[in-house]
């Protein structure tokens, strides 16, 4: 079969990503946001992908030894970039005016980051011709990293969700405690993967998705904020 596999790889890591943004676009059906600004911050978490991989290699070379280490702040450089996303993205502007909407804007930042990631780790298989191995690879990554970056972008915009009526002082708090948690999550999983094996899977697996069942409960809290 004759095919372009950057267009395969792409079409592999960015639909997928559309899918789950459409699933949580739904949870704010009530009052979406602009669809501009949805894209924007969809553009600019693909665009934190390749900003944050050069900033990752320079991690990895100045702490070649430290790899849990390198793994925790891979973890918070990737929070980071994310949040960068989703605040220029939307929770910037004027029309962040609802409890629910920093978290919104988070989980498609957080889509966007999915979307190249995905691509990417999708093209190494099919580069070398091994088609069956890059679809492995998209489904498991659909389901894998693409919650995981789902449920820790989803801690971060719940925090800053929940401070949204509180002083600047105590929205940078919020911020920097969803950012912490974020990123404990985050690095908890890869570790768990890396160390720990099959067990490691099947606990960051089940992880993941209570992470999910718990960010369809807050986004119902976090309404019950607005309509109050």
């Amino acid at each position: 079969m004759n095919f372009d596999p950057f267009i395969f790889a792409l079409l592999g890591g960015i639909l997928p990503a559309f899918v789950w943004l459409l699933f949580w676009l739904r949870e704010d059906w009530r009052h979406p946001e602009p669809n501009r600004l949805i894209l924007r911050t969809f553009l600019f978490g693909m665009v934190a992908v390749m900003l944050v991989i050069p900033l990752q290699q320079q991690i990895a070379n100045f702490l070649p030894g430290a790899f849990a280490l390198q793994i925790i702040l891979w973890a918070l450089a990737e929070e980071l970039f994310k949040f960068c996303a989703g605040y220029f993205g939307g929770i910037h502007s004027v029309d962040d005016n609802e409890p629910i909407d920093p978290l919104v804007y988070m989980l498609t930042a957080a889509l966007g980051f999915v979307a190249i990631e995905n691509t990417l780790f999708i093209l190494g298989p099919l580069m070398g011709s091994d088609t069956i191995q890059g679809l492995i690879t998209g489904n498991m990554r659909f389901i894998g990293a693409s919650l995981l970056h789902v449920v820790s972008s989803g801690i971060m915009g719940a925090y800053i969700s929940f401070s949204f009526y509180k002083r600047r002082a105590g929205k940078r708090r919020a911020a920097m405690k969803g950012l912490f948690w974020a990123t404990l999550f985050h690095a908890g999983f890869n570790l768990l993967i890396l160390y720990k094996e099959e067990m490691g899977l099947m606990a960051a697996f089940v992880a993941v998705w209570i992470g999910v069942a718990v960010l369809l409960w807050t986004f119902e809290k976090i309404k019950g904020i607005a309509a109050n």
